[in-house]
């Protein structure tokens, strides 16, 4: 039996609280054209992801703000990431 509210997003997460915790996960590129050259590593496979800097968070993420400064043209897959869904509850989990 599947349990209907355990799909739905956590209303308590909001742009206010959020933690940009999916910002630590690694965001694969996928014909992502309009992401700037500067914020994209390629790793030895040829394959492309968003840059990271030392503390691990993706290049991108505003640390003062912690507001992503291409959200207009972010990747696909963080367009894909619902705040307060599964991933992101996970994934905030983990950083606690």
């Amino acid at each position: 039996m599947i349990d209907e509210f355990a799909s739905r997003p956590d209303p308590e997460v909001t742009c206010a609280n959020c933690e940009a915790c999916c910002c630590r996960q690694e965001a694969m590129l996928f014909n992502d054209t309009e992401v700037p050259d500067d914020l994209i590593e390629i790793n030895a496979q040829g394959e492309k992801s968003m840059a990271r800097l030392d503390d691990g968070r993706c290049k991108a993420l505003d640390r003062h703000t912690m507001v992503c400064t291409i959200y207009e043209t972010r990747p696909w897959i963080c367009r894909e990431f619902e705040m307060g869904g599964y991933e992101c509850l996970s994934a905030r989990a983990d950083n606690l």
